[in-house]
């Protein structure tokens, strides 16, 4: 990074730890980030998950420059047919199991978090939260109260009430939703709390003990969506259907872009008593939504989730024999959203040093300080791949 614009870069933009990775990017394409001197870096988050097609496709590209050509945003949400927002979402319904067919649409994940808690809460008349230990919903008020790191929660409360956290995984737990919950939010795949994998049991239970209390579930994938996980959506994994589905993340294709989907049932809850009790200026932005579209063709066409749990089952069979090197104790996943988990967390975190120093762009997690997170573009090639597992066997040093 030049001097100025580092020192610009400390200066003006706030900042949000003591030491970012500092990469000054010049462009990104493909599974690659090139830095201002030209050096390549093999993206291994995606941008935290979201460049599933890869950063810069051509065809997510071409459909931004026809939409900005036609119209950028003309009015708030919902008042204005905008062809994009009618084409994503009429595309998202046909792929999602009844009767999941409306589709809000929103700037990012914890604001499709907020709008699902508002939702659920109107709908059943009921104010009870129930979430999980370890689960991250995003950093609003709202969805930091769900949130399942005491940590971050501390330093903003009080935050909202009546909020039950249960042990991820737990199907015994469960009997504590009960007929004063509105809504049970939980992540189908725990990212930020290390990639907790549920045994097959979890998810049917949940949705069964919802079904018999008549709480809402409310399935968070922000991270496990769009063939992250080896399926479209990871909920097909244990074949459950949530009451409402919250996305982002690689939805808008590299742009900003967040919803949440519903029943009809559910959904028409906004539209009265009173009307717009939900508004948004940006959500569904034209060119987000362009963009979204065009990606998830590209995702279908090219069938990137078997992609996924292709290469991430011989990724993790590859990653699982590295256990005992610098510190490794465990890798496990689902598709391409892998963890490396190591016995302390000065072990990660110089794991990931070593990492960048050999190209490869990785980190740990949020709320589990002693797990990396592998979550590449689902178009990473086998070359690339081998290049990112002689990377880390480099780095386990």
């Amino acid at each position: 990074m030049s001097d100025d614009l580092a020192a610009l870069f400390l200066r003006h933009l706030c900042q949000t730890s003591a030491a970012p990775l500092g990469i000054e990017v010049a462009r990104a394409a493909g599974s690659t980030v090139w830095d201002a001197s030209g050096r390549a870096y093999l993206d291994l988050l995606a941008g935290m998950g979201v460049a599933n097609v890869g950063h810069t496709h051509p065809e997510v590209v071409a459909a931004v420059r026809a939409q900005a050509e036609r119209h950028l945003h003309v009015m708030v949400y919902g008042e204005f047919v905008q062809e994009a927002q009618v084409r994503l979402a009429t595309r998202l319904a046909g792929l999602l199991a009844p009767p999941l067919a409306v589709v809000y649409f929103t700037s990012s994940g914890a604001e499709a978090i907020e709008g699902a808690l508002k939702t659920a809460r109107k709908h059943t008349h009921r104010r009870r939260i129930v979430a999980f230990e370890g689960g991250f919903h995003g950093d609003t008020l709202g969805a930091l109260s769900i949130g399942g790191n005491p940590v971050y929660r501390a330093p903003f409360e009080p935050l909202l009430p009546e909020v039950t956290r249960l042990p991820f995984d737990d199907v015994a737990a469960l009997a504590a939703i009960d007929a004063h919950t509105a809504a049970v939010v939980v992540e189908p795949v725990q990212g930020e709390a290390g990639v907790r994998v549920p045994s097959p049991a979890f998810l049917p239970a949940l949705r069964r003990r919802c079904d018999d209390t008549g709480a809402l579930l409310v399935l968070d994938e922000v991270v496990t969506g769009f063939g992250r996980t080896g399926r479209l959506f990871a909920h097909q994994h244990w074949g459950v259907v949530p009451d409402l589905l919250v996305l982002a993340k690689a939805l808008g294709g590299g742009l900003p872009l967040g919803a949440f989907v519903g029943g009809p049932a559910v959904m028409a809850t906004l539209g009265h008593d009173p009307p717009l009790a939900h508004v948004t200026t940006f959500g569904g932005h034209p060119l987000s939504c362009a963009a979204g579209l065009a990606a998830l063709e590209v995702l279908l066409r090219e069938d990137l989730p078997a992609r996924a749990a292709g290469l991430g089952a011989r990724l993790l069979e590859r990653l699982r024999a590295l256990v005992g090197r610098g510190g490794l104790v465990a890798a496990r996943g689902l598709g391409l959203l892998l963890g490396l988990e190591f016995a302390e967390a000065a072990a990660s975190a110089r794991f990931a040093r070593r990492a960048l120093e050999r190209g490869l762009i990785l980190n740990w997690t949020l709320h589990r300080d002693t797990v990396v997170r592998l979550a590449p573009p689902l178009v990473l090639s086998d070359a690339e791949a081998e290049r990112a597992v002689e990377g880390i066997v480099a780095a386990l040093v």
